[in-house]
């Protein structure tokens, strides 16, 4: 069953780009915004990744975290951070075990061919770990400042 506003945040702990780990015990008491993309250095993601970057003060002053998760490893993670200089956390999820828990690794189709892979949502989390609002199915342009809204209007 998908995940839906009102639900707790299923708990993760995962290798992060840069070393150490991102965890959702790490993001009480503050908002956070996670992000699920598909693959790293692709446009869509790449783009995703740079208005994300871009507002990354103004989701700081109200006070909220952005991760963007996806499927590439650590190593593929800091190739990324580095070439278009992230300044947040990017979560690697090879086991696609959190993928699963949140509902985003989903059969997609193209050309008639289907395969597994991310489907590209959002979700904003309360500071109590809190889904208060879902994105699904994204379209990258113009999405991260609509998601700053929502954290802003978010006490």
């Amino acid at each position: 069953m998908p995940l839906d506003t009102g639900d707790q945040a299923p708990d993760f702990d995962l290798p992060g780009a840069g070393g150490g780990a991102v965890r959702l015990a790490d993001l009480a008491g503050r908002k956070a915004v996670l992000y699920f993309y598909p693959k790293d250095d692709t446009s869509g993601c790449t783009l995703e990744a740079q208005e994300f970057n871009t507002l990354r003060e103004a989701f700081a002053a109200a006070d909220t975290i952005v991760i963007g998760v996806s499927p590439d490893s650590v190593k593929s993670h800091d190739k990324f951070r580095a070439k278009y200089d992230l300044a947040f956390p990017l979560a690697s999820d090879e086991t696609k075990a959190m993928l699963e828990a949140y509902g985003v690794w989903v059969e997609k189709s193209m050309y008639g061919r289907k395969y597994m892979g991310v489907e590209r949502t959002t979700m904003l989390l309360d500071r109590t770990g809190g889904i208060v609002r879902i994105w699904r199915k994204v379209k990258v342009p113009g999405h991260a400042k609509e998601v700053l809204a929502a954290a802003q209007a978010q006490a």
